[in-house]
């Protein structure tokens, strides 16, 4: 029973993978729907974006590039102005409008002229009444794409920016660990949250290694409120 569970939902992914296929591919022709996501993430995003890499590895791997390009202009974009933040979470625009901003978007975000099929993709999604899904569908494309070319994204949170000789310091090892286990390449991303106290937490995979100073007064309040005797001084 299980199984056929998993046969149901592994064609039910695959019939939706193809319906957007045929919405984001400009020509009759469907891309070779072998390609498909070396990962599958679930929920709206991640449909989109498993059928956004299908259709345009399914193309060629110069389109992939360039589809990739596109949304790394377009998500910076994205982040930079606040007035397209608004038009993509405006659910009232006409469809006139929705085109005005979709050009005006790609228009700023890509490098020369942008790929078809990421046009469509935008299209779709207005269409679809899906704008709002912009920002997750490129964060879900981008992790597809990692898993594709063998990446392991390794994110270090600190409470302040981390001095660069214990950046190096901390990356090179933690590229011999990750290389040694994974036999992958190595992505860096850092972030800043100041609740970690000090120290760091790193994340890669579905690993964690909490170094931070939070983690240890956590753990020091948790033994107390389970009462540990006091030591007493000599």
């Amino acid at each position: 029973m299980f199984a056929r569970a998993i046969a149901r939902n592994a064609r039910s992914y695959a019939t939706q993978a193809a319906a957007v296929c045929h919405q984001l591919v400009a020509e009759p022709t469907l891309p070779n729907l072998k390609q498909v996501p070396p990962i599958q993430l679930h929920g709206l995003s991640g449909k989109y974006a498993g059928a956004l890499f299908s259709a345009a590895l399914g193309k060629s791997a110069a389109t992939l590039k360039q589809v990739e390009t596109d949304l790394q202009g377009v998500s910076s974009v994205i982040k930079a102005e606040s007035s397209v933040q608004e038009f993509l979470s405006n659910p009232v625009l006409s469809s006139k409008d929705r085109a005005a901003g979709i050009e005006s978007l790609l228009k700023k975000g890509s490098k020369g002229t942008p790929s078809e099929i990421t046009k469509n993709l935008f299209e779709v999604l207005a269409d679809n009444g899906r704008l709002y899904e912009s920002e997750k569908v490129i964060a879900d494309f981008f992790e597809i794409l990692s898993a594709h070319r063998g990446e392991v994204k390794v994110v270090i949170t600190s409470a302040v920016p981390l001095e660069k000789d214990i950046q190096k310091r901390l990356e090179d090892a933690l590229k011999q660990s990750v290389k040694a286990s994974e036999g992958k390449s190595v992505i860096f991303e850092n972030k800043i949250n100041e609740s970690v106290l000090g120290g760091v937490v790193v994340d890669f995979g579905d690993k964690t290694i909490d170094l931070s100073v939070a983690s240890k007064v956590n753990k020091l309040n948790a033994a107390l409120q389970v009462g540990i005797p006091l030591i007493p001084s000599i």
